[in-house]
């Protein structure tokens, strides 16, 4: 799966996601603050429409967008079904993970961990994956390993 999406972050980026209307990001953005809500999580939330929190920074340099990065991940949907969970570091580019996880990169160093929710437009869009249905809000909690 990792391979999958790394190889898919990096087509998705080049291609660029679909562009969606005031009214669908409109909508995106209250189904994500109803779900921080109900969980009672608080998360800041960018001008693209992530919601995230970094729960440690991490130390040392903060990561750059032509770095290469080691790091962990649980992913799930609103409903915290799981759809994916690599528990051994994967490594990639910052510039050819999805726009989430490029966006949170940035904030980091190395040893950072963060708790993101990303709209569909940081994401995967309006594609269909294997595991990820188009048009999913996903829910990440991410751990940096390693930067070089």
């Amino acid at each position: 799966m990792k391979q999958l999406i790394g190889i898919l972050s990096l087509v998705f980026s080049l291609l660029g996601c679909s562009t969606y209307n005031e009214e669908e990001i409109s909508s995106f953005d209250k189904r994500i603050k109803d779900y921080l809500s109900n969980k009672k999580i608080e998360c800041k939330r960018s001008s693209s429409g992530l919601y995230y929190s970094i729960i440690e920074p991490g130390e040392g340099e903060q990561i750059k967008y032509t770095d290469r990065v080691s790091f962990t991940y649980k992913g799930e949907f609103l409903n915290g079904k799981v759809f994916d969970h690599e528990k051994k570091p994967v490594e990639f580019e910052v510039r050819q993970l999805i726009g989430a996880w490029k966006e949170i990169m940035v904030e980091l160093r190395p040893g950072g961990k963060a708790f993101l929710v990303a709209p569909p437009q940081l994401g995967y869009g309006d594609r269909q994956l294997d595991d990820i249905p188009a048009n999913s809000i996903l829910v990440y909690n991410l751990e940096v390993h390693d930067v070089k």
